[in-house]
């Protein structure tokens, strides 16, 4: 699954992990619902989320366990692990977008940047540069942080700039920028 470009008909889609299922369930029941009673339903696809409030994920994750221990991070795989990062509020004007440009039907949309994302390594040590004094940053050495982690994707938006959708999306550097601020 290396560098894998997901794009909205990819398929056929076999989740790896109970989140993973989750969601395609969700995806699921949506089309059951527009064809049952709705007129319109979106399915939006979400790359990972950061800015305010930060409740989950690697930045909440290593802020935790730096003010737990400032002086060593323990990472969960190797650090090679590519995600992509889109901060909620782009996120949030890309919902609404789509949502007004759209008619009655199903739709599905992949949401994110343009870029290929980012090293969870250069996650670390942006936060270590920014919160820990000589943190140590220990990484395992498997491929996967943990059961269901996904190394390297991301996502074909081509279908949303089609739209039209043309709002400059915060890369994934400022928008993990972004949320460290809006955390200190």
């Amino acid at each position: 699954m290396k560098n894998l470009k997901l794009k909205e008909n990819s398929g056929p889609l076999l989740p790896i992990s109970a989140y993973g299922s989750s969601k395609l369930s969700a995806e699921a029941f949506i089309s059951c619902a527009k064809e049952s009673f709705l007129k319109k339903a979106i399915i939006f696809r979400f790359p990972n989320v950061v800015g305010r409030p930060l409740t989950h994920g690697v930045i909440f994750d290593f802020l935790k366990k730096i003010k737990k221990d400032p002086k060593k991070l323990k990472v969960l795989g190797n650090g090679k692990q590519r995600k992509i990062y889109m901060h909620v509020s782009d996120l949030l004007d890309a919902m609404l977008f789509i949502e007004r440009k759209t008619t009655n039907g199903i739709h599905i949309f992949n949401i994110g940047p343009k870029d290929k994302g980012i090293l969870v390594k250069d996650i670390a040590k942006k936060i270590t540069t920014r919160f820990g004094k000589n943190t140590n940053i220990n990484y395992e050495k498997k491929k996967q942080g943990w059961v269901g982690d996904i190394p390297s994707f991301h996502y074909n938006i081509s279908k949303l700039l089609n739209l039209g959708f043309k709002k400059k999306i915060l890369n994934y550097d400022r928008a993990i920028n972004k949320c460290i601020s809006e955390i200190e």
